[in-house]
């Protein structure tokens, strides 16, 4: 192509810009070749005119279409230049959040400076095992390259990572070895994993420090090889480093820290263990305060350092070895704070003797102190002759000083990196290795020193080696395509290389330097200028002569000579080393010993691990120096490098450029100047000028047909070789047979050609949009004419239909408006008329109304006159009355007074007398009754006073009626002269009057204001009633509204529990697999132990323990609950703890007592909460009322005495007794032959009689003794003081027998002395024969006590039973009146119905009550029945035992006619085998069995077989045989599973079969749950003697473990197919449009073979599963679960893959998989599996699908997204968004602010943080109870299983 035809009209290209390094812009018009400017617009619509050099042809750089824009590897872009990877490297970081990217063999990282959740296991199993250029570019997928090229090619290999410090390399290192350490994991139980992890801390303490551009700067380079064995796995590692920065132990600049070490210290200074440091906070110490701030934000030096002392730990460095480390670390701060004090000679220091950092510095290291004090302000100078000691000034000691702090820490670096090598060491063979580089980047500063010079010459190096590297690889390349090899110029970096380490070179002149005695910095410098100032990579700066400038390949460097020489020499006096070798601690000695500093260089180390220092003396030594000695820093490092650079050479390198996007530390922001500076440095540019100088851009010819078929003529595609078809359409579209060449399997084109190939696509895509266009537009104005055409009819009609109707309306108007007017006259006429008849019977309602007030107010006037003579009357006769009365009751008080006091004389006479008393207290009751019928006869006499009072006022107020009369005669007859009288009268009633007005007038304002209030209070009410009711309303509302919540709570609880239940489920499951693994880890180590310990000869077993023993971890059959359990734990007492927890049947049956013993429990506290419920109530009945009378309380205490004396007596005449009948027995032995024996016992009766007799003479005696001592007592303290009484409590009655009060107190003192005395019954009766007669009254009275107390007892309880049945009674009494009550109110037809309503309500409940009844004893009936068939059984057991005893002593002699005899009767569903046959059974229908062998039969027919043996065994009631042959099956069948681990037709097998047993064990069980569907034949089949559940238990985990194998088996033939199937394969042809590939495609670790599969092989491969499965018998509900299990590893796996690829994530894509999910959901309704639940799994592989495919651009989108992706989370839907790519420029970007726009509306989801679904979860599976319909007699066994041993039954 020309130049006129790239640089055309609407071009795009970049130009320089000073801010932003590349500036876009866009031609206005056509370039033509020889103008000397092109006119550009830029993007901010500024016109620019951009000179062009003509004579160079230096045009712009062309940009990359929009499409090529935002990819994975910058290789794929068409124009590779620097503004093309720039602007891509910054739309992924800033605009997708990507930061890695390929660039051909390099990853390049952009340090985000913020936490990513793309580093998870799951992340890292997602990676594993992927090709490198299928998923999007990470660290993992280059650690994954790595790992398989070790294996595949089995070379080591190396992962070299570099950049700034800052820029990430740290974090990229660990991150590779932490992917290694999860898939390379050690086998053995060392976890050497964990241990080359832990010294990521340990390094990053001692190693790593706070800088200006990094919080965690490397300050050493560090190469750590990971060995690996034969099997890959993780066996070991090393670590080299390389010039640590020593200089920053005693040096820091502004905001800079020293290392991380010394400050994690300090911040844990106050644990109890780190006292005797001594140390402060972190500003108190002169070496780690020179930078100003001591903390970093967000860091937690103290957690840091717990952190550290744990790797510490885990790498096996001694406690001891730790502390000894932080006193030598604390020593260094201490001796940075010794105060050195100048002389005032100037030329000599001292320190203080008591400078309290220098004891502690000397304490901390075990070194004298007069010996460091002296040597550090001293040196020795030794000559020939002799040896001086000089002092030394201020500034000569502080620099010895902290060369000697530099020294420590550096051998100390170099101690701890040589043990953590020990720690990782292995004395296993290593097979391969890969290293992980983690070195320094490019440096350069505003001052540039020895440090920079070597990290700058370490990095020439590297870029030589990585550009052989690129370069080799191209040339690869270009022969595996047979493409012309032509040679490609690039930089060689040797030159500088020369420059630095050849002869003479910088490096040489630098150690001659410092070889002589007074060399000096400027002295060097000047040799170089005159040595190298010709050569081109060597500068001299104008202004300094101190400095020179290296030209690296990155940039030019000046470097201030000032330092160097010193630095390289790093001189210590040997005079502290020596003082330091004396230690008294032996690591500190042992770290300055001298075969440490004679170590030859070529060890294995850098400087920081094998640094040498040059010991300076002054005595020359008179034999030949020491060249190992002599060696400078410069020389070490050079000989490290070397061995570096042949250690990478040697192996196959992969390459991580970090960069740094900003010195701000900034979270995405984007610095273009400070990033091209990186890429320039780090080779990356150069590795995009190599491929640009080639063909960078390389198409397989399938997608190269696949995307340019547009371009295709019709005529071609008829050729079927669409190799030809790509060659003639080139041959057309491009003439220049240059830029493009045909590989073997690839087009290569030049650089710009692919995006003049998508320009001519994009312009045929272009024209076919135009003509399209142009169709559309005339068909849509077309249909827009007619429908104007339509609409114009329309309206028209429309129009002339209302003017018609606005006619029509006219006339109706008007003939209404006449109508109106009639009516309205009409009514104006009426009113006038209404009006004047209102106001004429207005005035005629006043005027009746006046004349009626007239004639009332008269009759009012009167009424009240009558009324002031009725209350004059009244008044005059009252006061006459009282009058009257008043003298009466004077004349009545007096003579009553004058009675009283005789009747009191008399009185008090007669209660001196004692007569008198005992009248008062034995007739008591009689006053009583007396005062009640006195009561009564006051009341009748009430009663008639006022009734004669009520006459009385009747009578007064006739006499006030007369004497009214009379007054108004007197009146009448006396006007004149009574006036006076009257008017008083009149006044005082008047008075009266007014008084009786104002109170009426109080009474009804009362009564208003009571109405008013009564009003309000019914407005009140009425008010509170209509809120009452809307509250009622809002209340029903609510409990609606709650009856739905609820019922939605208690879905969602529902649900809740569901998942709870599903997720102890499959921890249950996933403990079952756990298991299993490692009962297979154990049998294969048992089995290379095997190997490993075999010997010849014979090894057996402990006498001990069977094979039986060893393979069984089963229980045996529980025959008996509680002895067994009892025979368990005596089993665990003698067998120990440890093998009793091997043996499940001790647990189980332990378990199963506990549960016993705990329902037990269980009914004695409801016994004892009964029993206590019972005393309560019994003591609530009979606590005493305080209301009892004296003859019930002395009748209590009659009997209370007299049982608390039974008692006594009781129990010692019991004692005796028992002495008596001894002693009589051991006579009746001694004297057996004596005749004289019978007669001394009849004695004794005759004894015992007269003695019980007596006692009851003086029992009563004492008792009647002690009533009437106690009543004494009572009677005398009664009127004496209180005194101690024999028994105040009660008061006792009278004895009947008169008795001496003083005699009787006598004889009960006389018997308490009596009884205290003697205590031995011989004091009563010298033989003892009358105590043991008392003792045994005394038991007999005791048995009859507890008969009288038990039927007391039974007494009290059938009186409350009765109490509560009169209750019931009393209850039902009262609703049967209530019924008639009710029934009496209604009509005689509702009292029928009501009638036959309570007595069908009767007749129910008494049904119910027989129903319980008749279940009771139904149940009663069947308890009694199995009883009685269990006592059969065992009669027929010992029957049948007898007889089996009688079979076996003629067994051999049995003949064949017996067996066909046998044969002849019905089967019984049993087999019967013999014990010997076990084996044989196990291996022919177990071991050895085929699924094939069984085709045609009865599914799951092993299974039937197993259970009739157990049937048999069971009949016979032989426990051990059903052990020993279900313990066989389980073994056999996990043999059989684990030598067909990868067997989906035979694991499917032995799946249905488990599970069949396992259904046949629980439907022939016997327990009713499990028999609700069994025939009358099949409940005949049951077992009848054992309980298997336990066994149940064990086939249900057995089963689960066949269910996980099956399904790993079905997820690894699934695996390889979903993402070529589900993602690649174009199921709609021609739908997908394949983009530009980049290099990575290209990988190294891509088959050669073709693997794609189409979604035909996964429903064909789901097919044969599906039915494999269905033949084999398994149920359909494990076949569900099945296919839920793999679809949902199809979703993840799918949409994981999706997540990681952006190239797929495009609307081709989505459409490709909504057609391939029908399909997969179409296969399931086909299967009728759409019910398993398969399809939900599914739901957020189908929500992505639709994100891909809807629009996403205005924020109503943005809200459909968020309410349709609800299965997706927040980070999976941005992230597909983030990953979305046009396939055409047709296409539109998601833009950030869209992207924003979803976050924002997504905030308050709370989804997890994992971006990719776990792919390995499995659901919990369920095993549903699955009875069989065949019945065991109804089975055949064919011939082909060899069984002909077993014999039916």
């Amino acid at each position: 192509m020309s130049v006129s035809e790239l640089y055309s009209q609407y071009t795009r290209v970049w130009i320089p810009d000073p801010d932003e390094v590349w500036r876009s812009a866009e031609l206005t018009k056509d370039y033509k070749e020889g103008e000397r400017s092109l006119q550009l617009k830029l993007e901010d619509e500024t016109i620019r005119e951009y000179p062009v050099d003509v004579q160079n042809s230096q045009l712009p750089f062309l940009r990359n279409p929009d499409i090529l824009v935002g990819e994975n590897d910058l290789t794929a872009l068409s124009y590779l230049h620097e503004p093309a990877v720039l602007h891509n490297l910054k739309v992924r970081f800033l605009e997708s959040n990507h930061i890695y990217t390929y660039c051909g063999i390099v990853l390049v990282a952009i340090n985000p400076y913020e936490q990513l959740p793309i580093y998870g296991q799951d992340v890292i199993y997602a990676y594993s095992g992927q090709n490198m250029g299928d998923m999007d570019p990470h660290i993992f997928a280059v650690a994954e390259e790595a790992y398989k090229q070790m294996a595949r090619d089995e070379k080591n290999q190396s992962i070299i990572v570099s950049g700034e410090s800052g820029a990430g390399k740290t974090v990229s290192a660990k991150y590779a070895m932490r992917y290694f350490a999860t898939v390379g994991g050690s086998a053995s139980e060392t976890n050497i994993e964990e241990k080359v992890l832990a010294s990521s801390p340990i390094m990053e303490a001692i190693g790593n420090a706070k800088t200006t551009r990094n919080d965690n700067s490397s300050r050493f380079g560090k190469y750590i090889q990971i060995g690996f064995d034969k099997r890959y796995h993780i066996i070991g590692a090393n670590m080299r480093t390389y010039l640590l920065e020593k200089s920053r132990v005693v040096f820091q600049a502004d905001d800079e820290r020293n290392y991380h070490i010394f400050y994690q210290l300090c911040a844990a200074a106050s644990l109890p263990e780190f006292k005797e440091l001594s140390l402060t906070c972190a500003e108190d110490f002169f070496y780690t305060s020179q930078g100003g701030d001591t903390f970093i934000e967000g860091i937690d030096d103290a957690e840091d350092f717990e952190k550290t002392r744990q790797a510490f730990t885990l790498l096996g460095v001694r406690e001891s070895h730790q502390i000894s480390i932080f006193k030598i670390i604390a020593s260094i701060l201490h001796l940075g704070n010794v105060e050195i004090q100048a002389e005032r000679d100037g030329d000599s220091c001292s320190i203080s003797p008591q400078d309290e950092h220098l004891n502690n510095f000397c304490r901390l290291l075990g070194v004298e102190h007069s010996q460091m004090e002296h040597w550090l302000c001293h040196r020795k100078l030794v000559t020939t002759s002799e040896t001086y000691v000089k002092t030394m000034s201020l500034q000569q000691v502080i620099n010895a000083r902290n060369a000697l702090a530099k020294h420590i820490y550096a051998q100390l670096f170099g101690w701890i990196v040589e043990h953590i090598n020990k720690a990782l060491h292995t004395s296993l063979k290593q097979h391969s290795f890969i290293g992980v580089l983690d070195i320094y980047g490019f440096e350069t500063f505003e001052v540039n020193s020895f440090e920079q010079f070597c990290i700058n010459y370490a990095n020439e190096k590297l870029q030589q080696q990585f550009n052989s590297h690129v370069f080799k690889l191209e040339q690869e390349e270009y022969m595996k395509e047979q493409i012309p090899w032509t040679l490609i110029d690039f930089y060689d970096n040797q030159p500088c290389i020369d420059l630095i380490e050849a002869k003479l070179g910088i490096l040489d002149l630098l150690d001659e330097e410092c070889k002589v005695p007074k060399g000096t910095d400027q002295n060097w410098a000047q040799k170089l200028y005159d040595r190298h100032s010709s050569s081109q990579h060597f500068q001299k700066p104008r202004m300094s002569n101190t400095s020179f400038i290296v030209v690296h390949f990155a940039d030019k460097v000046e470097y201030h000579s000032d330092g160097f020489l010193e630095k390289n020499r790093d001189t210590v006096y040997e005079e502290q080393i020596n003082i330091l070798k004396a230690s008294k601690f032996p690591l500190v000695a042992n770290l300055f010993q001298d075969d440490k500093d004679s170590v030859p260089a070529t060890t294995p180390s850098g400087k920081g691990s094998s640094s040498k220092i040059n010991i300076r003396s002054a005595r020359p030594t008179m034999k030949a120096p020491n060249k190992e000695h002599k060696k400078t820093v410069g020389h070490q490092f050079r000989t490290s490098l070397h061995l570096l650079m042949e250690t990478l050479n040697a192996t196959t390198p992969h390459y991580v450029r970090c960069i740094k996007p900003n010195d701000e530390k900034l979270p995405f922001h984007f610095d273009p100047k400070r990033a091209v500076q990186q890429l320039r440095a780090c080779g990356v540019l150069e590795t995009i000028r190599i491929s640009a100088a080639g063909y960078p851009s390389r198409w397989a010819y399938h997608d190269f047909f696949n995307r340019y078929r547009v371009l295709v003529q019709k005529r071609e595609l008829a050729n079927t070789d669409k190799k030809a078809i790509c060659k003639s359409v080139l041959e057309n579209l491009i003439k220049d047979p240059d830029k493009f060449q045909f590989g073997r399997t690839k087009i290569f084109f030049r650089a710009g050609q692919v995006a003049y190939l998508e320009k001519l696509r994009a312009d045929k895509f272009r024209a076919a949009t135009i003509m399209i266009q142009k169709s559309v537009r005339g068909w849509l104005q077309k249909v827009k004419y007619h429908r104007l055409r339509r609409a114009t009819l329309t309206l028209q009609r429309y129009c002339r239909g209302h003017l018609a109707r606005r006619l029509a309306e006219h006339l109706r108007r008007t003939r209404a408006a006449v109508v109106l007017q009639k009516q309205y006259r009409m009514r104006r006429a009426r009113l006038a008329y209404q009006r004047v008849r209102r106001a004429t019977v207005v005035i005629q309602a006043f005027t009746r109304g006046m004349f009626v007030r007239r004639t009332y107010r008269q009759v009012l006037m009167e009424h009240k006159a009558t009324i002031i003579q009725k209350h004059m009357r009244g008044w005059m006769a009252r006061r006459h009355f009282r009058h009257q009365r008043d003298a009466a009751i004077i004349i009545q008080c007096a003579f009553r007074r004058l009675k009283a006091r005789r009747e009191l004389k008399a009185l008090k006479i007669e209660a001196r007398s004692a007569e008198h008393l005992k009248r008062l207290n034995v007739g008591m009751e009689n006053k009583v009754v007396q005062l009640q019928r006195k009561i009564d006869d006051q009341n009748k006499e009430f009663k008639t006073l006022s009734e004669q009072l009520s006459a009385i006022t009747s009578t007064h107020t006739m006499e006030v009626e007369k004497l009214r009369k009379e007054l108004a005669y007197y009146q009448q007859n006396q006007g004149g002269d009574t006036s006076l009288k009257l008017q008083e009268v009149v006044e005082s009633l008047q008075t009266e009057l007014q008084r009786a007005h104002s109170e009426r007038k109080v009474l009804e304002d009362t009564h208003t204001r009571e109405k008013d209030e009564l009003r309000k209070r019914v407005a009140d009410l009425e008010q509170e009633n209509a809120l009452l009711k809307d509250e009622k309303e809002q209340l029903n509302s609510q409990i609606l509204g709650q009856s739905k919540a609820e019922f939605a709570q208690n879905s969602v609880k529902e649900n809740l529990m569901k998942k709870e239940l599903d997720e102890e489920r499959s921890r249950y499951q996933n403990l079952v697999k756990e298991y299993s693994r490692l009962e297979q880890r154990y049998d294969n180590l048992r089995d290379e132990m095997t190997i490993i310990k075999q010997t010849p000869g014979h090894r057996r077993n402990p006498s001990n323990q069977s094979s039986l023993e060893s393979d069984s971890n089963y229980p045996s059959v529980s025959t008996s609950e509680v002895g067994d359990a009892e025979d368990a734990l005596q089993q665990v007492d003698e067998i120990g703890l440890e093998k009793a927890a091997m043996d499940m049947t001790v647990f189980l049956k332990l378990q199963k007592r506990v549960r016993e013993l705990e329902q037990e429990r269980k009914k004695l506290q409801m016994q004892l909460e009964k029993r206590e419920q019972q005393d309560s109530q019994r003591v609530q009945v009979e606590q005493p009322k305080n209301d009892l009378d004296l003859d019930q309380d002395a009748d209590l205490a009659y009997n209370s005495l007299k049982r608390q004396e039974l008692e006594s007596e009781n129990k010692k005449l019991k004692n005796d007794l028992n002495e008596l009948r001894k002693a009589v027995a051991e006579q009746a032995m001694q004297d057996g032959s004596s005749p004289s024996s019978p007669d001394s016992y009849s004695l004794l009766l005759n004894q015992l009689k007269l003695a019980h007799e007596e006692l009851e003479v003086r029992k009563e005696e004492v008792l009647i003794l002690r009533t009437q001592i106690v009543s004494a007592d009572q009677r005398r303290l009664a009127g004496r003081s209180p005194e101690p009484s024999i028994n105040a409590r009660t008061s006792w009655p009278n004895s009947e027998k008169h008795v001496d009060q003083e005699d009787a107190i006598e004889a009960y003192h006389g018997v308490c002395q009596t009884n205290s005395k003697t205590e031995d019954w011989g004091y009563l009766n010298e033989d003892g024969e009358l105590g043991l007669a008392y003792q045994g009254l005394k038991q007999v009275a005791r048995l009859l006590e507890a008969q009288l107390q038990a039927q007391s007892r039974e007494h009290e309880e059938e009186v409350e039973h009765l109490k509560t049945q009169v209750e019931a009674l009393k209850e039902e009494l009262d609703k049967q009146q209530q019924t008639f009550c009710q029934t009496l109110l209604l009509s005689p037809e509702a009292q029928v119905e009501f009638g036959v309503q309570q007595e069908i309500s009767r007749l129910t409940n008494e049904n119910l009550d027989l129903k319980e009844l008749v279940e009771k004893l139904e149940k009663n009936e069947r308890k009694l029945k199995k009883q009685l068939k269990i006592y059969m059984k065992k009669v027929q057991d010992l029957e049948a035992a007898q007889a089996l005893t009688q079979s076996e002593r003629r067994r051999h002699e049995l003949t064949r006619q017996v067996t066909v005899q046998r044969k002849e009767k019905d089967f019984q569903g049993m087999l019967e085998y013999h014990k010997d046959d076990e084996a044989l059974l196990i291996r022919n229908l177990v071991t050895d069995l085929k699924p094939q062998m069984l085709s045609g039969t009865v599914p799951c027919l092993p299974a039937y077989i197993l259970y009739m043996c157990i049937r048999h065994a069971d009949y016979v009631n032989d426990d051990l045989k059903v052990h020993s042959l279900l313990t066989s099956t389980i073994n056999g069948v996990k043999k059989v599973l684990k030598k067909h681990n990868d067997d989906f037709e035979m694991t499917t097998f032995w799946l249905s079969n488990t599970c069949r047993l396992l259904h046949c064990l629980k439907q022939y069980s016997g327990d009713e749950g499990f028999m609700t569907q069994n025939s009358a034949k099949q409940n005949e089949h049951c077992l009848k003697n054992f309980d298997l559940t336990e066994y149940r238990q064990v086939l249900s985990d057995l089963s689960i473990q066949i269910y996980q194998q099956l399904i790993k088996i079905a997820e690894g033939v699934l695996q390889p197919m979903i993402v070529s199937a589900m993602l690649e394969n174009e199921s709609i042809q021609g739908l997908s449009g394949v983009k530009p590939t980049g290099y990575r495609k290209r990988s190294s670790s891509m088959a050669d073979g073709d693997n794609s599969y189409c979604l035909e092989a996964i429903i064909r491969q789901m097919n044969s599963f599906h039915t494999v499965m269905c033949d084999q018998g398994l149920d359909p509900e494990i076949i569900q679960q099945v296919f839920k299990q793999l679809f949902y590893m199809i979703n993840a796996v799918t949409l994981n893959n999706l997540l990681l690829r952006k190239e797929v994530c495009s609307w081709s894509t989505g459409m490709q998989l909504r057609y391939n999910i029908s399909q997969l959901e179409e296969w399931l309704r086909g299967r009728n599996l759409h019910q398993s639940g398969a399809v939900q799994t599914m739901e957020p592989l189908i929500q992505a699908a639709q994100l891909l495919q809807l629009k996403k651009k205005t924020p109503e989108d943005a809200e459909a997204i968020c309410s349709l992706c609800n299965s997706l989370s927040t980070q999976q839907i941005v992230k597909i968004l983030n990953l979305y790519t046009p396939l055409n420029e047709f296409e539109e970007r998601v833009t950030v602010a869209f992207i924003r726009t979803i976050q924002a509306q997504l905030q308050e989801r709370n989804d997890p943080q994992q971006l990719l679904l776990d792919f390995k979860h499995t659901f919990p599976v369920l095993f549903p109870f699955n009875p069989s319909s065949l019945t065991m007699d109804s089975i055949h066994i064919p011939a082909c299983l060899n069984l002909e041993f077993l014999n039916e039954v």
